[in-house]
């Protein structure tokens, strides 16, 4: 069987990479591509937003199977395009996309179904959202661009001043295009931040290992919103209690609300997560794998991932055995080019890659790169994710950042604290009085 995989970025070098490995699967498509990519699946020259291409190019190839990374083409209808043509997709169509392409459309969802969530209220003028944040006494507030906005659409402010600034950014500067049409103003959720993943055909629920990713830029969650600047697993404060409560409060109502709004969903539900002292609430719906969560999930999967890919993709996921997970830890460390998230360059060559293979349990995944005449050069600003397994978080989290030190192009920069957030942690024990 061929697989395509749509995107360019880690999350579809970290798929390619296991999907490689199974033996159900004859080659991997990755479409475009990035130079990682190209080291275990063939890249073809098509764009992921070039629907009528990727249509095009899965129906010549005869693939058997295609996973698509990224949200733009998910949201824009590539499912829809290629389950048209009854081609197995691992994606929601476009109506379970909009989860992630309207944070005011996700809101919507969320309290249609009583699904528990931040309080927030919507605009669609800077000035009427700037009355109201004259108003609010409980700071901080949450100022979200309501489109896709590759993560960095997301403000937390502590007093007013900031408050209207980043309005300002989003609906007058247009700093995120057409997604700042409409914002919310969500209430501040104390608690610690989680990230959950499951696998659904609509009607079976897999849940994946927990992960937990670093947002910001700097060091001590400080500094601007990035797609993600590392990530761990597992996470020490989601026990079994928790994960019942997230299972049974968020997962089971959420696909219990897609059938009944009629959306045929099958792919992943990315739930981001605050644990309050009230109970899971949910910050935010993705639609496709993280990055780098994607990365860490599939150091640690042991099982071949092909067949719950199929399965979800054909409606058959109840007839999967859950997945056998490697009990060691996972820490990725994101290794972007310096400026990002602002502006950045493009064309450094990048060295030092085989060398930090060379150790033990590192497993480079490229983000943004490209081959340039033989050699790899950086091309986006998070550049890679330098994974490494370990015993513990603490070991996995040295490795890492000792093959990440191996490497070197110029201007490179991450943050030097992932996995911090576990140190010290032990993991939370069940408490039978829950059950």
């Amino acid at each position: 069987m061929k697989v395509l995989v749509v995107g360019s970025g880690g999350r579809e070098h970290a798929l390619c990479w296991k999907i490689a490995q199974s033996p159900l699967v004859d080659e991997v498509i990755c479409a475009p591509g990035n130079a990682g990519t190209a080291l275990v699946a063939r890249n073809a020259g098509v764009n992921a937003t070039d629907l009528e291409g990727m249509v095009t190019l899965a129906r010549t190839e005869g693939v058997g199977l295609v996973v698509i990374g990224p949200e733009d083409p998910l949201c824009m209808g590539l499912g829809d395009r290629l389950r048209a043509c009854d081609i197995p997709v691992f994606g929601p169509n476009a109506d379970g996309a909009y989860l992630e392409a309207s944070k005011v459309g996700s809101k919507e969802f969320l309290e249609r179904h009583r699904i528990p969530t931040a309080g927030s209220r919507r605009f669609d003028r800077s000035g009427l959202a700037k009355g109201h944040l004259e108003s609010v006494t409980d700071w901080p507030q949450v100022i979200k661009a309501d489109g896709l906005a590759a993560g960095k659409g997301v403000y937390v402010c502590d007093d007013v001043k900031s408050a209207k600034t980043a309005i300002d950014q989003v609906m007058e500067e247009r700093r995120h295009g057409e997604a700042g049409n409409r914002i919310l103003v969500e209430e501040f959720l104390e608690g610690e931040e989680a990230s959950v993943f499951a696998i659904t055909d609509g009607s079976t629920i897999l849940i994946l290992e927990p992960v937990q990713d670093h947002k910001q830029v700097g060091e001590g969650d400080t500094g601007p919103n990035t797609g993600g600047m590392g990530v761990f697993s597992p996470v020490a404060n989601l026990g079994t209690r928790v994960h019942k409560q997230i299972e049974q409060r968020v997962l089971v109502p959420t696909v219990h609300a897609l059938r009944q709004e009629n959306i045929d969903y099958r792919g992943i539900l990315f739930v981001g997560l605050m644990l309050t002292d009230s109970g899971p609430r949910v910050i935010e719906y993705n639609v496709r794998f993280g990055d780098p969560e994607c990365q860490a999930l599939v150091r640690r999967l042991k099982s071949d991932l092909v067949p719950i890919l199929l399965a979800t993709a054909t409606g058959t996921l109840e007839s999967i055995e859950p997945p056998e997970w490697d009990s060691r830890a996972c820490v990725g460390v994101v290794g972007a080019a310096g400026g990002y998230p602002d502006t950045y360059t493009k064309g450094d060559p990048i060295s030092g890659l085989a060398a930090a293979e060379e150790l033990d349990d590192v497993v480079v995944f490229h983000a943004g790169t490209r081959d340039k005449d033989g050699d790899v050069v950086t091309d986006g600003g998070r550049v890679l994710c330098v994974t490494a397994l370990g015993k513990t978080v603490e070991d996995a989290r040295e490795l890492a950042y000792a093959g990440y030190d191996r490497i070197q192009w110029d201007g490179k920069f991450c943050r030097r604290d992932i996995g911090d957030r576990h140190a010290g942690k032990a993991p939370v024990l069940d408490d039978p009085g829950d059950f």
